[in-house]
């Protein structure tokens, strides 16, 4: 059987999201080596009531990406059978790759937490927005945005799944597109609660800076092929993985055509590797004959490990 491990990014942290795994000392080990490169007591994030650190976009990354692979390994320990092909959504495209051996994890960890500040950075605070479009088509969405712009930046940034778009761009240019979608006929159309404009033009700079701390990082072939975000291929030539996380930044998650090429590979059961049930919801609006499992805790991974054997 084939079968693929999806790895959620930002905006699926939680408080407390990984006491289910708490008793595997390889969960608490691998957040012990993210905080001790960071200076950061990242666990301690998770299990505190305020969620102002554990939301902050330059804590979120690493979170995520500690979280991520945590699981992973908690599956490895636990012999679980090894995926066919990986892929992660935004931030968790680096969790795939380093659960494919193509980056160590602490330059992982490193580069998000560069990749976080530069993102922060490339736009002033509260001058950028993103928001969800629900059930209207991408051609009308596209054609709101472009009618919204008016000199300034919105487009599409997250294909997330048929009926799903979020977009990103100027804070004043996403809400006079979040009006013309709802007028087109969008079920909903809301602002999502986020400090940065993710996957649009408006992160070229944070681009710029990524590829500079890229160019220090040891990168390898992967192991297990990756499906990257920007193109939905993979790639084992360093130099294109590279590139696709550099331009990973500016371009949309192409999330609903990522399930769509797994699924036509003959990918017939998904994981979604890391607290939460995010990409799972939507691997199934996407293809309703698709089993994608969620890896949310330690009997969720021990089901998993004898269905997928």
């Amino acid at each position: 059987m084939a079968f693929a491990f999806l790895f959620p990014g930002q905006g699926s942290q939680s408080l407390k999201m990984m006491d289910g795994f708490a008793d595997l000392p390889v969960v608490q080990h691998t957040f012990e080596e993210a905080s001790d490169t960071l200076s950061l007591d990242l666990w301690a994030m998770l299990q505190a009531d305020g969620a102002d650190a554990r939301n902050a976009t330059v804590n979120t990354q690493p979170i995520m990406l500690a979280a991520g692979y945590a699981t992973y390994l908690a599956w490895q320990e636990l012999n679980g059978k090894q995926p066919s092909i990986v892929a992660g959504h935004s931030l968790g495209e680096y969790t795939a790759l380093v659960a494919a051996g193509a980056l160590p994890f602490s330059e992982a960890v490193k580069l998000v937490r560069v990749r976080a500040e530069a993102m922060q950075a490339a736009v002033p605070a509260g001058a950028g927005a993103m928001a969800a479009i629900i059930n209207l088509s991408n051609e009308d969405i596209h054609a709101a945005c472009i009618e919204a712009a008016q000199g300034e930046v919105v487009e599409a940034a997250n294909f997330n799944s048929s009926g799903q778009v979020v977009i990103a761009g100027h804070t004043a240019a996403v809400e006079r597109a979040i009006e013309l979608c709802k007028a087109k006929g969008a079920k909903r159309a809301l602002p999502l609660p986020v400090s940065v404009p993710s996957h649009c033009s408006l992160m070229r700079p944070a681009a710029e800076r990524l590829a500079e701390a890229l160019q220090d990082v040891h990168l390898s072939a992967p192991a297990i092929p990756v499906l990257h975000n920007a193109d939905v291929a993979s790639y084992s030539d360093v130099s294109q993985i590279r590139d696709a996380l550099i331009r990973q930044l500016y371009m949309p998650v192409r999330w609903t055509e990522t399930i769509q090429k797994l699924a036509a590979d003959g990918v017939t059961m998904m994981a979604e590797c890391g607290p939460g049930k995010v990409l799972a919801g939507l691997a199934k609006r996407i293809d309703s004959d698709i089993t994608c499992l969620a890896l949310t805790n330690r009997a969720a991974l021990e089901a998993a490990r004898e269905e997928l054997v």
